[in-house]
């Protein structure tokens, strides 16, 4: 199995409720294709560095997980079909790009602790 990190971006007019729903879609997609989801992040509605759709900001979020290659098709034809998204992208992570991200991943839990 390798391992991914996808990023992607809803639509700001969406409710706090609407972004769960979606993230929590995207999640079971995943999980029900038998990923084994290694991090979950929502950054929360951030500044666009251009505009996309005529908006100027987004909710992010980032999924990291393993899973078998095949199943990404399916996973980004899901993205293009949904209209709450606005981008997305998915990166095949090596080794020390994984190295790189648990690190990340301790200093983010070690900043929330404090």
């Amino acid at each position: 199995m390798n391992q991914y990190e996808t990023v992607f971006i809803l639509n700001p007019v969406l409710s706090e409720d609407q972004v769960k729903e979606a993230v929590k879609k995207y999640e079971d997609f995943l999980t029900s294709r038998g990923a084994k989801m290694v991090s979950k992040e929502d950054w929360g509605l951030k500044k666009l560095a251009y505009p996309i759709q005529n908006k100027k900001s987004g909710f992010y979020s980032l999924f990291e997980f393993q899973v078998e290659g095949e199943v990404i098709n399916d996973f980004e034809v899901e993205f293009r079909r949904d209209e709450r998204v606005m981008r997305y992208l998915t990166v095949k992570l090596d080794k020390y790009a994984i190295e790189w991200a648990e690190k990340r991943r301790s200093r983010m839990s070690k900043k929330q602790k404090a």
